[in-house]
């Protein structure tokens, strides 16, 4: 089932403003019609009913009369009916006379005789019939003796149709219908109007919000009025000043913690050389002394060793981090460079090599010798097995690359491990605390690849074993 995309903040908000003003118009129209038709109504029927007494107050009624007297008077009252014409119904006995061709009427209910045997005054009832409506009321004839009114027996009905005041009532539906119309028209353009004060600060705080995720910390939004949206802006400048304030003293404090191995790993690079030359002569007489003081010798030049390579490689991550490491581009033969990097270290008898020949990129040579050292010494030092170097190129419709993978047939890297393979100083078992390795070579690694513009990443091999893979272009930019 496709789902309905959600309508936006303008179109709710004009759509909840207009069903307001149709709420709010219907509502006026449905109380205005219902007060008005009451008072049209109530109007008829009491002029009605006022004339009836007066004309019945005002008729010579002989006691007891005659059927031909009451259908005479039942024709004059019809004659004399306001605000409509009636027709005049009279009751005695069981005498039935009307001004019409019958003398009795089936919209005079009993209860409205009920009414009119109890009430002097007279009473009035509504009665629908089909689709018609029929004012009907009832007037008792009265006669004064000593001084005193007593009923006459006498009673006169009145049957008004209803038809010019539903024909008002309806004109007035008609007129409520077609003014409610063209006034929601008219709503849409203060809808428009609020829909875009409303909109207009939220938009510019969606700019200035996008702005901050990019990084530019010092964005602000102009805070105008003091309603709710302007608390949000104000709340939005407070929140941004704040991580402006938090982001640059995080860069001061990481300028400072740059800044200190920098300088300790500068200092420590002089007495360090000095120790190396110390201890390799050293290590040339342990063959003459004895076997524990022998093995201390070695055991101090071992760990100066890696001391001087972790110093190396903490004064290379300082120049990434200070932005100062620079590319020295040249061209060489990648198999003859591969070649050369297992040569130097001694590893070409315990690496395997697949290198097609006439190959050729443009590269840092010392920066990609750093790349294959590193990931080569580690596939030997952990991957166990053999180690293969294979390298190619690829062409892509973002340009040619060079891709240089490093296999071996150890046991893999733990699923866990690989997100953080080339974090600094992270290593997977923490009983290679004290490994050959200073922890820095992958993120060193990677920090080299990135300066040619390429890209490098940790897998497992379906048959086992781990795979680096590295992606530069052939044409580094210098």
């Amino acid at each position: 089932m496709r789902r309905i995309a959600p309508l936006g903040l303008r179109t709710r908000l004009i759509a909840a403003f207009l069903l307001v003003a149709a709420i709010s118009a219907v509502t006026t129209a449905a109380l205005t019609y219902r007060e008005a038709r009451t008072a049209i109504l109530k109007q008829s029927q009491d002029t009605a009913v006022s004339t009836m007494r007066n004309l019945v107050g005002q008729a010579a009624l002989p006691l007891p009369p005659p059927a031909e007297d009451l259908k005479f008077i039942c024709g004059d009252l019809a004659r004399r009916s306001q605000p409509h014409p009636w027709m005049v119904y009279a009751e005695y006995g069981d005498i039935r006379v009307s001004s019409a061709a019958s003398p009795t009427s089936t919209v005079i209910t009993d209860e409205l005789r009920a009414k009119a045997r109890s009430h002097a005054n007279g009473a009035a009832q509504r009665v629908r019939k089909g689709k018609d409506v029929y004012l009907t009321f009832a007037m008792p004839a009265t006669f004064k003796h000593n001084s005193r009114t007593q009923p006459s027996g006498v009673v006169f009905y009145g049957v008004m149709p209803l038809t010019a005041e539903r024909t008002t009532v309806e004109a007035m539906v008609v007129a409520a219908r077609d003014g409610a119309l063209p006034a929601l028209g008219i709503a849409v353009i203060p809808a428009l109007l609020a829909a875009r004060s409303v909109l207009k600060p939220v938009r510019r705080l969606r700019h200035a919000a996008r702005s901050l995720g990019r990084g530019k910390l010092d964005t602000r939004i102009e805070v105008k009025g003091s309603d709710e949206l302007a608390d949000l802006a104000r709340t939005f400048n407070e929140t941004a000043s704040a991580l402006e304030d938090s982001v640059e003293e995080l860069r001061r404090a990481g300028a400072r913690a740059r800044r200190f191995a920098a300088d300790v790993s500068h200092e420590l690079r002089t007495p360090l050389a000095g120790m190396l030359a110390v201890t390799e002569v050293l290590d040339e007489e342990a063959v003459h002394l004895d076997a524990d003081t022998a093995a201390a010798l070695r055991l101090i030049t071992a760990e100066t060793g890696k001391l001087a390579t972790l110093v190396e490689d903490l004064m290379e991550i300082s120049r990434f981090d200070a932005r100062a490491a620079e590319l020295h581009v040249d061209e060489v033969d990648v198999a003859e460079f591969v070649g050369k990097t297992l040569e130097r270290r001694h590893w070409q008898d315990r690496v395997a090599t697949e290198l097609p020949s006439g190959l050729r990129a443009r590269l840092d040579p010392r920066r990609f010798d750093v790349v294959l050292a590193n990931l080569v010494g580690n596939a030997l030092r952990h991957g166990g097995g053999s180690v293969r170097v294979s390298a190619r190129g690829e062409r892509r419709a973002d340009g040619d690359l060079l891709v240089v993978e490093v296999a071996d047939d150890g046991p893999g890297i733990d699923p866990e491990v690989l997100p953080h393979i080339f974090d600094r100083f992270y290593k997977a078992d923490a009983a290679r605390t004290r490994s050959a390795g200073s922890g820095l070579g992958l993120a060193i690694t990677l920090e080299n690849v990135r300066l040619h513009g390429g890209a490098v990443r940790a897998d497992n091999r379906t048959g086992g074993g781990a795979l680096f893979t590295v992606e530069m272009p052939l044409e580094a930019a210098a």
